[in-house]
């Protein structure tokens, strides 16, 4: 998938984020970024990159707002959108702020494919497993992990934690190569 594709998905998925924010002002950041990104596309590589994601099935275009065609993502786009945001979590290059950050979930065994998929997802980008429901990782992501968690709807189950103290510290910083 080219980079103007790649864009256009997580910039709708943008929509997700805003909807995601608690505060105000995490809502006035996320519509001040997807605003700014939208002006940056080239007018000629968007509607290529919108109509060849309608044809791949990732958005669907309503076009019952007048002169407007709404864009929205469909689930299929959700996932391929929010997996690019989550393999950018481990390819951050920002300096680490010495917190840790730590995903625990206790969800039912009737929800069994969504825990699974969100163990597999949080092992693949990264994460480092302290226990069968309990992960850990020094990046920032609490924004990607809430959209992750909303996906499979697993909200109830599911708890985002920032910590500043872990035992056993060098062993993490070995694992996740920082200082």
């Amino acid at each position: 998938m080219n980079t103007t594709k790649e864009k256009i998905l997580l910039l709708l998925l943008g929509g997700l984020a805003f909807g995601c924010s608690y505060t105000p002002g995490k809502q006035w950041k996320v519509l001040k970024t997807v605003s700014m990104e939208w002006k940056r596309l080239n007018k000629k590589e968007l509607r290529e990159g919108i109509s060849d994601l309608h044809r791949s099935k990732f958005i669907n275009k309503n076009k019952d707002l007048g002169d407007l065609i709404g864009i929205t993502l469909t689930k299929k786009g959700k996932l391929k959108a929010l997996n690019i945001q989550l393999d950018g979590i481990k390819n951050k290059k920002e300096k680490w702020d010495k917190k840790w950050r730590m995903v625990a979930f206790d969800i039912p065994e009737k929800f069994k494919r969504g825990r699974d998929a969100l163990r597999h997802k949080l092992k693949k980008i990264g994460f480092c497993e302290l226990q069968k429901s309990i992960f850990i990782t020094p990046y920032d992501c609490e924004k990607e992990i809430g959209l992750l968690i909303e996906f499979f709807e697993l909200d109830k189950y599911v708890r985002f934690g920032i910590l500043e103290f872990i035992d056993n510290e060098n062993y993490f910083k070995q694992f996740f190569k920082i200082t």
